[in-house]
C-alpha cells in the first residue's frame, strides 16, 4: 500500500501494521531516488520471530527490510547506510554474521550501538535503512 504526496513527490509505503496510525509513521518514505526505511523489527504477521536470538531476528528483520525496498522498487543492492540498535552488545557477532551474510558485497556504511531497550522486551534488535536508487 502506497500514499503520494505529489507537491514534494514523498511516497509513503505502509506494511498495514495498526501501530503506524497510532505513532504516525510510515514503513518507508520514497522521495525523489532515496528510500528511507523506518526502525524495523522482527515482527511477522504481529509476532516476534526469533525470541532469545538476535541472529534469527536480524535475518527478519532483513527481509522485512527488503519487502518494504520492493515495495518501492528497489532491493538490498540500493542499501547505502545501516542503524542497528541491539539491547545487548555483547550479541553483536550473531548480528554481525547475519548482516554480512546480506550485506557482505554491498557494504553499506553502518552503524552498530547498543540501547537499553525496544518497545517489547522479547525484541533484541532494530534496524534503519536508506537507499539510494541506482
Amino acid at each position: 500500500m502506497s500514499e503520494s504526496n505529489k507537491s514534494s513527490d514523498r511516497i509513503k509505503y505502509s506494511s498495514g501494521t495498526k501501530w503506524e496510525d497510532i505513532v504516525g509513521y510510515s514503513r518507508a518514505i520514497k522521495i525523489g531516488d532515496r528510500i528511507i526505511v523506518s526502525g524495523t523489527t522482527a515482527v511477522v504477521e504481529g509476532k516476534i520471530i526469533g525470541e532469545g536470538d538476535p541472529y534469527m531476528q536480524t535475518k527478519t528483520i532483513i527481509d522485512n527490510i527488503e519487502k518494504a525496498l520492493i515495495k518501492a522498487g528497489s532491493d538490498l543492492n540500493d542499501v547505502v547506510r545501516l542503524r542497528t540498535f541491539v539491547t545487548d552488545i555483547s550479541k553483536w557477532e550473531e548480528v554481525g554474521k547475519a548482516l554480512g551474510e546480506s550485506f557482505r558485497e554491498i557494504r553499506p556504511a553502518q552503524t552498530l550501538v547498543e540501547i537499553n531497550a525496544l518497545v517489547d522486551p522479547k525484541m533484541m534488535v532494530e534496524i534503519e535503512a536508506e537507499a539510494v536508487l541506482s
